[in-house]
């Protein structure tokens, strides 16, 4: 009986130490950029632009001239939703 508690109180111990674990680090999921920050579409890997060292892809050419007007919402916006830019190549 005494084992069969011990068992039962380990397990709960992992099971709450998996939790606490994902819980209050206050950082979001990083997710990589697949959609249009304008459009949220697909992306196209050969419509971008290079902004502050980051590559942003786009899925016309028309977002890309909407990006180029206002960046810095569109950039906000991605970092809201946890995108991850990758580096622009130097």
């Amino acid at each position: 009986m005494r084992t069969v508690l011990f068992v039962g109180c380990l397990c709960l111990a992992v099971s709450v130490g998996f939790i606490l674990a994902g819980c209050g680090s206050g950082e979001e999921e990083a997710i990589a950029q697949k959609t249009c920050p304008v459009m949220a579409g697909p992306i196209d890997k050969d419509i971008y632009e290079d902004y502050k060292g980051k590559r942003v892809y786009f899925c016309c050419s028309d977002c890309k001239k909407t990006f180029k007007d206002d960046p810095k919402k569109l950039m906000k916006k991605m970092a809201e939703e946890g995108v991850i830019l990758g580096d622009a190549p130097k």
